[in-house]
């Protein structure tokens, strides 16, 4: 599956880039295509292109504050959860797109 996602945290410092680093190694083992946003203190590292979200599968949101760009998703189905469920259990979220995320409108 081809996946995209964004990682956030209130300070944008290190569980923004842990959480990034969960994604993209979780996501390859299991065998995905992955490509994940940074948004942190120094703004959006590796950005989202509208190519990369409209062939998407699957949107993941891990932040613990609120993502900008979230409009961009729209029409996408879209997972949100906690940077803390990223770096505990990465590949659970995983197992649980096709489950639990929603479309977004």
């Amino acid at each position: 599956m081809k996946i995209v996602g964004v990682t956030k945290c209130p300070v944008g410092i290190a569980y923004t880039y842990l959480a990034a680093e969960k994604l993209k190694q979780a996501g390859e083992k299991l065998g995905h295509e992955i490509k994940i946003e940074a948004q942190g203190a120094l703004g959006m590292e590796t950005p989202l292109t509208m190519e990369d979200i409209q062939q998407a599968d699957y949107v993941i949101l891990a932040a613990d504050t609120a993502v900008a760009g979230k409009d961009r998703f729209a029409g996408k189905k879209v997972l949100e959860v906690s940077l803390q469920a990223i770096i505990k259990n990465a590949a659970g979220v995983f197992n649980s797109l096709a489950g639990c995320a929603k479309m977004m409108k």
